[in-house]
């Protein structure tokens, strides 16, 4: 069951806003919501049968979780107080789970009562996440005593975070184990050669991932990963490059020894990497690219991952959302482009507000680079992002041309990050999925979801431009923002009538909805200089005139 969200919060919220206490609230009950996924993932591949998961492919899903566990152990205690989300695969069963000896030689089996990786006491509690009564593994109640820090939202700053949990709790685990359970899910009936590969090259990648925290955490061991389609991702480490694309599969073997990775391919000279504090580990081979992380926004706070590595950071398969453009891989120059930009987007999003500037350190855990859209011209504007509900705390984002322009942007995603968290504990309405209202910032007919989505996170945007454009004493950037003001506060203005008006609105939906008019109204209050309101309204009755010709019954 969802956490009850108090109306401090909900108001907060649909004044665009979120305080300190908000926002935990939201980073809590997401980051509970990954690791019951996670856990499901466990039992699912438990539960699949050798049709769907192989006996291989399950046997190295135990010993990846034997590995994990030892990474836990190795730990500082401090992480370690009140965990508990769950046991590992053949938790509660005898024989049924592995353990890694820190030699990284043969595997036995686990004695009773072992810790688990993602459990503080033992195998197959879920203490944290569960009340008297919960029967069922993982059935735990998200909102509860989950102990995920997320610091001082208003000061930026966070206690650190253990290698195993950072890892688990990376925005790319929900894409992961979401992919997985639906591969896991579609072997009902005789399995195809699809259903056998698919279930246990997705289950490969958790190998990657605990032998990357078992690396961070100062585990020895001596593993065997695959890469897939020519790349060998370990999170939070960096990548090698086996192949080009469609290459097939590749073993690599992995040894860890006191903080030097040694990767080793037949045929192949070993690749020798050594590892970094925080994100990244470096070596001298050509086939290695190293993850690589932004400082925190502010003094204190965490650095921020710019990944164009993982190979879940993108919707894998069917058509992009919103016709985003396709992930980018960077080289130095790309990298020196966002670290320049980057350096600037503190002081743009503080201009337009202090709460816009903490909800970015609070709600910001990686950035995904794309490529610039189509049609796009190098340094003459045109951009794109967006969020993917399943990656809570990442934003995807081609390359920002100013720190003004990016800050901009993380205001509009970080609004969708917010709603969507929010949507998952609050039912706000039950309108159907039929697109059929203008929104004045899309060409095609909109869902009544997707109308508040947009609302939201402009009227966010014309509160951020309005509050630089009075900050602000450069005449040019002054005048840009209160252009930029008052187009969005246009756009909310054209479609607050439809969801005011909507008779689907729940009792919650609609104090949330009447929070956003509240802010609304307000910004009318401090109106943009003459021409700036005039403009805005034609651009918006002109969107709404090519709309209708487009989509109107009969048109």
């Amino acid at each position: 069951m969802p956490p009850a969200v108090p109306e401090r919060a909900l108001t907060e919220l649909g004044r665009t806003e979120g305080g300190p206490e908000t926002l935990r609230l939201l980073v809590r009950d997401q980051h509970t919501r990954r690791l019951l996924l996670l856990r499901a993932v466990l039992d699912a591949a438990e539960a699949a049968g050798p049709g769907v998961c192989p006996a291989a492919a399950l046997t190295r899903l135990r010993e990846d979780w034997a590995l994990l566990e030892e990474a836990e152990r190795r730990e500082p205690s401090a992480h370690l107080r009140g965990r508990s989300y769950g046991g590992g695969p053949g938790a509660g069963r005898p024989g049924g789970r592995v353990s890694a000896p820190r030699d990284g030689s043969a595997r036995g089996p686990v004695r009773p009562g072992a810790a688990s990786p993602v459990s503080g006491g033992p195998a197959g509690s879920a203490a944290e996440f569960t009340r008297p009564g919960d029967s069922a593994p993982g059935a735990g109640r998200s909102g509860g005593s989950e102990p995920v820090s997320e610091g001082d939202a208003a000061s930026g700053t966070r206690p650190p975070t253990s290698p195993v949990r950072a890892l688990l709790l990376h925005p790319f685990i929900g894409p992961w184990a979401r992919d997985t359970l639906r591969a896991l899910g579609s072997g009902t009936g005789p399995g195809t050669d699809r259903d056998t590969r698919e279930p246990a090259r997705a289950l490969a990648h958790f190998g990657a991932l605990a032998a990357a925290a078992a690396a961070r955490s100062g585990v020895s061991y001596a593993v065997r990963l695959t890469a897939h389609d020519g790349v060998l991702a370990l999170p939070s480490l960096g990548a090698l490059r086996t192949g080009g694309p469609g290459s097939g599969d590749t073993e690599v073997g992995v040894v860890h020894r006191r903080g030097r990775l040694t990767l080793r391919r037949p045929g192949e000279a070993d690749v020798v990497v050594r590892l970094q504090s925080g994100a990244g580990a470096w070596s001298e081979a050509a086939a290695w690219t190293p993850a690589y992380a932004l400082p925190g926004l502010v003094p204190g706070s965490a650095a921020v991952p710019l990944d164009d590595l993982d190979p879940y950071r993108t919707a894998r398969g069917g058509p992009r959302p919103d016709a985003l453009s396709g992930p980018a891989v960077l080289d130095d120059a790309d990298r020196k482009h966002w670290l320049h930009t980057w350096s600037g987007t503190a002081a743009a999003l503080g201009l337009g507000g202090e709460r816009r500037l903490a909800e970015a350190v609070t709600l910001l855990s990686c950035l995904v680079p794309l490529a610039a859209p189509p049609g796009s011209v190098p340094g003459g504007g045109g951009s794109c992002s967006g969020t993917r509900r399943e990656a809570f705390g990442a934003v995807l984002s081609s390359a920002p041309a100013t720190a003004t322009e990016f800050a901009a942007t993380l205001v509009h995603e970080i609004q969708h990050t917010k709603l969507a968290a929010l949507g998952d504990m609050v039912t706000l309405h039950h309108a159907s999925s039929e697109a059929r209202h203008f929104a004045p910032w899309r060409p095609d007919p909109r869902p009544y979801d997707g109308l508040l989505q947009g609302a939201y996170s402009h009227l966010a945007l014309a509160d951020f431009f309005q509050r630089s454009a009075l900050a602000t004493t450069h005449p040019t950037r002054r005048d840009a923002a209160w252009t930029q003001h008052a187009r969005c506060q246009a756009q909310v203005g054209a479609v607050l009538p439809a969801l005011v008006g909507s008779g689907d609105l729940t009792v919650r939906g609609r104090r949330f909805v009447d929070r956003m008019v509240e802010v609304y109204e307000q910004l009318a209050e401090q109106p943009p200089p003459r021409g700036h309101a005039a403009r805005a309204t034609g651009y918006v009755q002109a969107a709404r005139a090519l709309w209708n010709r487009r989509h109107a019954p009969g048109g």
